[in-house]
Formats: structure tokens, sequence, C-alpha cells
């Protein structure tokens, strides 16, 4: 037998751990504040109404302090187990509730959430679920219009449904009604309409689009992400608003954004249902394992407590009265912006604004809308303080800057049409933002499916995009670019980039 002498060397073995060499030595707490500070020194500004994209300013500095203590609080609870901290089921149950009694029916049922994306995913979830459960639909679509926001076709390719998208109306930019009933099928899951839509800020024909669903035995959504926490106030101050909540006859879920013009602190959403047997299919269960058993409510599993305490406290720190009074603020801001907006020359306001967003395209000599007018006025606004987002042409709906309106916008709507007129005239002596035709040669050879990294890379880089730049001051010709590309190339050269962002 070989002595342990005679035996071959062992091969050399990585440390089962790496020793945290690159991890940096601990510096003092009020350096490392002083540095997080100065990084966001170059962020744009969450308060002050000159950010109109994003962000939702109370105008109350009273509400910022009440939800960064009111998270201090419940910073360190978990939000997965309620047996071990009830304190989170008596949160959850008064923030539902409080939705449900404005956008409910007796008998509904909800869950807080981080986002609107996360509620939408869960309300697409449930509509997957329940068809193939009570319908038995093993390839199911979803329906909705083409101003959807993008949030359910990433939940369709999470979930594996199909996407049926109905072209809304060129003119109103609300959901064709008559299209979206014919478009439902026995496949049909889901049928959704927007309250109101992005991009636009219009609201679709709720009960019509729902009436259609009901009538199919198909689930209907409203996202009412962005104006289920402020449309219904805006009807108290006197505002007509059609109806869209859960009372609306055929509408099954609803998901409504508290960190938007609930004035809480990112994230904060509930997505509700009209009863408990359909909230029942977004649960996830699992008990198959040897640790602890598995039930988690929403997507997530540990939850931070203090972002549902955060929400909880503006809530009701507001209540019906002040929530009225922001939504009133708000909408005396529309009145005074939107025949500013009219009377620029060339400025459309796109559709009918239900209060809070609007979209305006820029006209050129010819009467249409120009692409390089909209972006360069997106550039100049920027260069005077201010930051509105510009929105690409899409399947023959026009380019557009959009505005979300806070209370906070109420003092800077006179300032703000002030540098529009400025910004536009500045944008008619620019050089309309040409793109470089060997760019746009190239751009027509390339096939989003079989592009390698690398020559994405050489792409963005030709383009003036490589990420150790990252975006250029003006951002027009770029936008142009991207403008031109087909929708799946360009959803590819901004993974990229935006990958190239994040470099390790």
């Amino acid at each position: 037998m070989p002595s342990e002498s005679a035996a071959e060397p062992a091969e050399p073995t990585a440390p089962a751990v790496r020793p945290p060499s690159a991890l940096p030595p601990g510096r003092p707490a009020g350096q490392l504040l002083s540095e997080l500070r100065d990084l966001r020194a170059a962020d744009a500004p969450t308060r002050g109404g000159r950010t109109f994209a994003y962000v939702y300013d109370a105008g109350l500095p009273e509400v910022d302090e009440l939800t960064e203590a009111a998270y201090g609080v419940f910073a360190t609870v978990n939000g997965l187990d309620p047996t071990v901290f009830p304190s989170v089921a008596r949160l959850e149950n008064d923030v539902v509730g409080a939705v449900s009694a404005i956008l409910g029916v007796p008998g509904a049922q909800g869950s807080f959430t981080s986002g609107g994306t996360e509620s939408i995913l869960l309300a697409v979830k449930t509509a997957r679920d329940h068809a193939r459960a009570v319908r038995g639909v093993t390839r199911p679509q979803l329906v909705l219009p083409s101003t959807a926001h993008a949030a359910f076709h990433k939940a369709a390719h999470y979930l594996g449904l199909e996407t049926v998208v109905v072209p809304v109306d060129p003119l109103t930019f609300r959901a064709d009604a008559p299209a979206m009933a014919g478009a439902v099928t026995d496949r049909t899951a889901l049928v959704v309409a927007s309250a109101p839509s992005y991009a636009h800020g219009v609201l679709d024909p709720v009960a019509e689009i729902a009436a259609a669903a009901a009538a199919r035995g198909v689930l209907c959504h409203v996202d009412a992400c962005v104006g289920g926490w402020f449309l219904p106030f805006l009807a108290r101050a006197g505002v007509p608003v059609e109806p869209f909540g859960l009372s609306v006859p055929g509408v099954t879920s609803i998901s409504v954004d508290l960190h938007k013009y609930g004035y809480a602190h990112k994230g904060a959403s509930v997505v509700l249902y009209r009863d408990a047997g359909l909230r029942r299919h977004q649960y996830f269960a699992y008990a198959g394992w040897p640790g602890y058993p598995v039930v988690n409510p929403t997507a997530q599993g540990t939850r931070s407590g203090g972002l549902l305490a955060q929400a909880w406290a503006v809530l009701h720190h507001l209540g019906h009265d002040g929530y009225t009074a922001l939504a009133r603020r708000v909408a005396l801001a529309a009145d005074r912006l939107l025949p500013g907006l009219r009377a620029l020359d060339g400025v459309r306001v796109l559709g009918e604004p239900a209060g809070s967003l609007i979209a305006f395209t820029v006209h050129g000599p010819d009467g249409t809308p120009d692409l390089g007018l909209v972006l360069h006025m997106a550039d100049e606004m920027r260069e005077r303080g201010w930051y509105l987002q510009p929105q690409l042409s899409c399947d023959g709906l026009p380019p557009n800057l959009h505005l979300t309106l806070t209370p906070a916008t109420g003092d800077r709507v006179e300032p703000l049409l002030a540098d529009l007129a400025e910004s536009l005239v500045a944008a008619r002596a620019c050089e309309p933002p040409a793109v470089d035709p060997a760019l746009a040669e190239l751009a027509a050879t390339l096939d989003p499916d079989t592009l390698t990294p690398q020559d994405v890379a050489g792409f963005l880089a030709f383009a003036g995009l490589g990420g150790a730049q990252g975006l250029p001051s003006r951002t027009a010709p770029v936008l142009a670019l991207l403008d031109t590309l087909p929708s799946r190339l360009k959803e590819r050269m901004l993974t990229e980039f935006v990958g190239s962002l994040f470099r390790i």
C-alpha cells in the first residue's frame, strides 16, 4: 500500500468563500451620508414641481417628514409572516380597506404591493389561473388597448400569455370599446382598460369594455395606478368623472398606486378584487419542502413593513379632505396650463386629459407632428431646469411631450409656460436632428434576434451611446435615431444600453 509520502500531491483548490478583499474599510456614517447627498445632486429634483415624470410631490414638507419617520418605525419589520408580525396584517387591512371604501364593493379583497408593476403582474396571474380553473383555458390571451401600460406586456411575458393589442381611436386616444369587444375570444383570460392611460392621460370607456368582457364571462382589470387615488377626489372637488371602479358592472379587479397621488414614498400600491375567490388565485402556497410552509400573497416573499407603514401614515394624515384639496390644486393647475399650451403656435394637446396627465405634440410648417421640434423642446426645457418626458411615435400615434401634474405644479404654471414658449422658439431655430445615413443603413441590416453583444456595443458606440459616457447632454439626435428603429431592434438596443450603465 503506498505510503502517504508517495501519494500524488493534491490539486490546489479555491477557498470555499472568497475573502472580502474588495470591500473597502469602514468609514464614518457622516462621511457616507455626505457622499450619498453628493450623488443625489446629479439627479433630477424630486421636489419643487419641475420634474414632470416619475415623482409625485404633494408640496407639503410635513408629508415627507411623516413618511420617512413612519418608515423608520417599521423598517426592520418583515411582512413575510403576519403571524409573527401581526402589525403587518393590521396595517394592510387598514390600507386595503381605505382603497376598497373608495373604489371597491362589499366583499372586495386586495393586497398591498410594491408598485403598479407588481399589482398588474398579480392581476394577470389571477386572471390566467382563474381562466384555467373555471373555463379550462390552456393558451390564455390578454386583450388590451395599444395605450395600456408596458407592465401588462411584461406580465404576459413572465406568465406565458399571448397579448392581443387593439389600436385606440387616433383622435381621442381612448380605447375603442367595440374593437376591444371584437377581440375577445374563448381564449381571453383578461381584458384591460386604463383610468387614465399613462401615455396621453385620457380615460378609457371602462363601462363599455367591462360590459363586453362580462358578456363573454371574462375578467376585466382597470389599470388605475395613476388615477385611482386622484380621480375620486377630483370628483369630490366637483369635477365630473366617469365611474371606473369595482362598482362598474363587469370590472373584476383594479390597481391603484399610493406612491403616486396617494403621496406615499415608493413603492406602495394596492391590487383589489371583486371578491375573495378571485384574490385566492393570486396567492402562492408551497408545503413540499423541509422548510417552513410558504404562503405568499404577493410576488414578494420578504416585504418591508416600512413601506406599508409609511403608506398607512400618509393616508390617515391627509384623509378625505386633504386629498380633495390636493386634487383641486392639480385641477386648477391644469385649468391654467391647458389654455396656455393650446395658445402656443403649433402645439396640440392630445385627447381630453382626465385631470393630471397631459401630452402634447408640436406641428411643423406642414401642419403635421414634428419629431425634431418635440425632441429639441425637451432638450431646451431641460437646459432651463425642467424635465418633460419625451414619448416617441408609435403605430401612427404622434411623438409628444408628457407632463405629470402634481400639487407642487400649481406655483410653477406661469414660469413653465414662459419657458415652453422660449423653448419652442429655440427648437424651431435648431437644425432638425438628422439620422446619419450610414447609421440608418446599418440599422436596416440588423436582426435583433441574432445580434451579439459586441454587435450592439459597436452600433451604440457609432450612435454616441457608449456606456462609459452615458447619454449626451442633448438627446434629440439619439431619440430621433431610436424613433426610426423597428420596435424589436429598439428594445434590444435599449436593453444593451441600460445594461452598459450597470457594468458589474
